[in-house]
């Protein structure tokens, strides 16, 4: 029996719902429209169960991770918070934030933000335990795009833009 047969595994629209891909309505008219893989296999009826911890599923040809002790947070990182788990001086950092959420990190293990935003700045941190997507997204060498905005008082000299 293949794995996509399993009788007694998960739904696959709830097991792409469980992913992160879309909800189970969604993850439905995924896999009727022939956008999900099962093993190298398309598939389109409802119903299909699969072992999420053996099966190897892609959506639009890119692969879905089932695993359910990978955690990615998107946080909207405050002003004022630092950047880092923890700090030895009790200034408020982004590891507050997810500490008072403990079911999370008891299945994550140890989380870490990926990439750093300045204290005096905000917006949006990655937070995972899953080391190669950081790698994926932080290192200058994958090409992954990032965009700030600043807000300065004034009008900048030309000096301080070229050096920015």
């Amino acid at each position: 029996m293949n794995h996509e047969e399993k009788p007694d595994g998960v739904r696959l629209q709830k097991v792409l719902a469980q992913a992160g891909v879309a909800s189970r309505r969604a993850a439905e008219d995924m896999i009727a429209a022939g956008r999900v893989s099962v093993d190298g296999k398309i598939v389109r009826e409802m119903g299909r169960r699969v072992d999420p911890e053996i099966a190897v599923v892609h959506v639009d040809g890119n692969r879905i991770m089932l695993r359910d002790d990978v955690v990615h947070l998107a946080l909207n990182k405050p002003f004022g918070m630092l950047s880092t788990m923890s700090d030895d001086q009790g200034r408020p950092c982004v590891g507050d934030l997810v500490m008072e959420r403990a079911e999370l990190l008891n299945r994550a293990g140890r989380l870490f933000h990926v990439g750093r935003l300045d204290a005096d700045t905000e917006g949006l941190l990655l937070m995972t335990n899953d080391g190669d997507l950081a790698q994926r997204v932080a290192h200058p060498s994958h090409g992954v795009d990032k965009e700030y905005l600043a807000e300065v008082e004034g009008t900048p000299s030309r000096g301080a833009l070229r050096r920015l």
